[in-house]
């Protein structure tokens, strides 16, 4: 684990289970604030499950989470969100018949004011506080992740780069503090990749986000981080840099395996 009292998020001893099925156990970790932290592991190593717990989906058997001093695990998954923790997914959850501005401002829905009367008849309240938010998306988030010329397209039909961008840019506006990214490198092109992991980079340096990341993209994903977190079979074998869980025995055999389609250590973890 990052060592030091600057951390963000701390999971220690967190068990899940599935009734006979152990999807965690006892998995501890920390995330240092302003950092990128990584979890990567074959499939079904538990990855999205963790997530699933620190989001509120899923209620752990055991263990503890706390997220700036707050028991997490108390806290509803509502509540989580205005304590200023947001996600995506593995499969986009965009609304096709929407546009990229108005995706985009579903993310600020946890911090709006307006009741749903007020808001349904867009009354002057509603309608200076959407006029405020709009101008806020422009400022922070549209130019920030170059979706200019896409504000006021739908969704439908646009690359997939761009919509992995545009989710992205949905979970920002809401000015979290702690970002969790399930495989947002999926399915992406190189350039797609390189672009993405440029504004992820942007949002811990200019916003002070914290990321914690999941990805299957070693390469990409190696260059992103600098604390490496890793699962196999919902235990953690190992933490540190990356350098250091590269060369890691444990890591290369959870990687390599013992059946079905064996990938090189080089593949798995350059």
């Amino acid at each position: 684990m990052p060592s030091g009292g600057d951390n963000i998020l701390t999971v220690e001893a967190l068990t899940l289970q599935f009734g006979g099925v152990s999807a965690l156990v006892g998995v501890s970790l920390s995330a240092r604030r302003g950092s990128v932290t990584a979890i990567i592991g074959p499939n079904g190593a538990g990855k999205t499950s963790l997530l699933n717990v620190v989001s509120g989906f899923y209620k752990p058997s055991v263990g503890r989470v706390v997220f700036e001093e707050i028991d997490l695990l108390a806290q509803s998954s509502h509540a989580r969100a205005k304590l200023g923790i947001a996600r995506t997914f593995q499969n986009i959850a965009l609304f096709r018949g929407l546009t990229v501005l108005e995706n985009i401002k579903l993310g600020a829905h946890a911090q709006l004011r307006a009741g749903a009367v007020t808001a349904a008849v867009y009354l002057g309240p509603a309608k200076r506080e959407e006029d405020a938010l709009t101008r806020r998306i422009d400022d922070e988030v549209i130019g920030f992740l170059g979706l200019g010329q896409y504000r006021d397209r739908e969704i439908v039909g646009l690359p997939l780069g761009i919509q992995r961008r545009v989710e992205l840019a949905r979970a920002l506006i809401s000015g979290p503090k702690l970002l969790m990214l399930d495989e947002p490198f999926a399915g992406m092109n190189p350039s797609e990749k390189q672009i993405m992991a440029d504004d992820i980079r942007s949002a811990v340096s200019r916003l002070g986000t914290t990321v914690l990341i999941i990805d299957h993209d070693m390469k990409t994903l190696m260059a992103l981080t600098e604390h490496v977190v890793v699962l196999n079979f919902g235990e953690v074998i190992a933490t540190g840099t990356p350098a250091q869980v590269q060369s890691d025995p444990q890591v290369i055999e959870a990687y390599i395996g013992t059946g079905g389609k064996r990938t090189t250590h080089a593949d798995a973890v350059p």
